[in-house]
This record gives C-alpha cells, structure tokens and sequence, in this order.
C-alpha cells in the first residue's frame, strides 16, 4: 500500500477537525469543537509544540498523527508523546498503522527525539498488538493526570 505523510496546513483544517471528532467519540472523550479548532490553530502555529502529519492514501487523507514534543532528564533530553492517532474506520488493519510507527521512528531520529510514549486504551487489541509489535514497552508505571483549570480551557 502507498502511504505518504504530510505535514498539516492550513487548507486541511476541516478534514481534520472531522477525524478528531470522529477519533474522540471512538471512546466517548469529550470534544468541543471550538476548543479542538483553536487548540489546533494553537498547536500548528508552533513548531516547538510538535507536529501533525496527516496519513494520504492515493491524495486522500486517511488519518493523523500528533507527536507532541517535550523534554525529559530521564530520557537524556527531547522526548515526543503521541497524543493522538486516528485512522478512518474502513481504512484499518491494512497495514498503515505500521508504516504510520515506522514513520514515527523515522521522523523522530531526524527530530533527536531520545524516546517516544503513547497511551492506549486496554481494550484496543489490534492497537496493543501493533505498538507491541513494533518495541513499545510498558514501563511498568501508572499515568496520572490532574486536569487544571485555567482560563484557556474548561479544565
């Protein structure tokens, strides 16, 4: 299968508004519109903050990809989350989440990105089986969050 990636712009913003809406509703998170648009304006106005690479498919945009940067004395300097992945139901297990990982490390080595994270949820066998698959391991540790409220979101 030919897969390319691309870095978003601007001219994509509709066709990825709609995968996250479609994304976040796969386990029903919450997701406000307004906020995700101008998160994403936000987001891509900044290349310290990261990247959004969208998956094409013979032009046609399939997915994404948002690798989020930062920064950790454990992992020797500039890591990289990846906050979220997402590809259109009937374009699924036919191999482009691999090609996605491998892309993934790629573009991480031509970033120094010392190590890249990602969550996932349990229930998702395939998604397991592939970041398995491809040497994400569980560090044995427990991810915790404490939402904050501030006045740029509903916390």
């Amino acid at each position: 299968m030919e897969i390319e990636f691309k870095t978003y712009t601007v001219e994509d913003k509709s066709d990825i508004l709609e995968m996250m809406t479609s994304f976040n509703k796969i386990d029903g998170y919450d997701f406000d519109l307004s906020i995700g648009e101008k998160n994403l304006s936000d987001f891509t106005s900044n290349e310290m903050l990261g990247r959004l690479y969208l998956i094409r498919y013979k032009e046609n945009n399939v997915g994404y990809l948002v690798l989020s940067f930062g920064f950790s004395f454990e992992y020797k300097g500039r890591d990289a989350f990846i906050d979220e992945f997402y590809i259109k139901q009937e374009y699924r297990n036919q191999g482009i989440g691999k090609l996605t990982m491998d892309f993934v490390e790629s573009e991480s080595i031509k970033l120094n990105i010392n190590a890249v994270h990602l969550e996932v949820e349990p229930h998702n066998s395939n998604a397991n089986r592939l970041y398995l698959n491809k040497g994400y391991k569980s560090n044995d540790r427990t991810l915790l969050t404490k939402k904050i409220k501030t006045g740029h979101n509903n916390g």
